[in-house]
């Protein structure tokens, strides 16, 4: 067998000590991880994801984008499924099971009190993307298009309000609070009493958004 040439080691070793030295961004990338995540593991399909209003804040339904007249909610509950998680990037999808309210009042004229304001036809869709901004979308479900009901006393007797979704139903996530945000969500009356406002515009911000499957629910987050 014919000795290797002198240079083989050294040269070697010389190569092992450039590769070390490459910077991150000239090695082979890692396998990219999940879109969410939640205390460093992988939210897996199936978990249960619940928020609530984040701190100070509350869920409005006002008259109009500038408006602060309609009805204002001390409490309310995200609540969703995770239906896919794919390796980042991409984007994550879940099944929003439950939207709920509480301790509702209104200051329109001729309204006295607020008997309940509910979200109707669920689940919906909720696709959760890991691009520029973290763009948030609810989509209507086979129940019917995104609805919510107003229940209102007034004046002159209980009355029914229903409006449904105008366009789309857009917010953004926010990995510094774990949060969702939607500003001014337009719904247009579809049904219910002509006392009845004709445009509801729905503002609320929920955090920290947790995985209750995992333990300890932990805050989600997006990669």
């Amino acid at each position: 067998m014919r000795p290797l040439p002198r240079w083989t080691v050294p040269a070697a070793l010389a190569a092992l000590a450039l590769a070390a030295a490459a910077p991150a961004s000239a090695r082979p990338a890692d396998a990219a991880g999940p879109v969410l995540t939640a205390g460093g593991t992988a939210v897996a399909a199936g978990d249960a994801l619940a928020a609530p209003l984040a701190a100070g804040s509350s869920a409005t339904f006002y008259s109009t984008t500038t408006s602060t007249t309609g009805v204002t909610c001390a409490t309310s509950q995200f609540s969703a499924g995770v239906l896919t998680n794919p390796a980042a990037p991409g984007v994550a999808t879940e099944s929003l099971t439950g939207l709920t309210f509480g301790s509702c009042t209104a200051n329109v004229t001729g309204v006295t009190s607020v008997e309940s304001l509910t979200v109707d036809t669920l689940p919906y869709g909720v696709s959760v993307d890991d691009a520029t901004g973290l763009p948030v979308t609810l989509t209507g479900g086979s129940a019917g298009p995104i609805q919510a009901t107003a229940v209102l006393d007034t004046w002159f007797g209980t009355i029914t309000c229903t409006y449904q979704l105008s366009g789309a139903f857009t917010g953004t996530a926010d990995n510094g609070g774990s949060s969702l945000t939607f500003t001014n969500e337009h719904f247009a009356k579809s049904g219910g009493s002509g006392l009845c406002p004709a445009d509801g515009y729905f503002s609320a911000g929920y955090g920290p958004l947790a995985d209750t499957s995992l333990p300890g629910a932990p805050a989600v987050t997006v990669n």
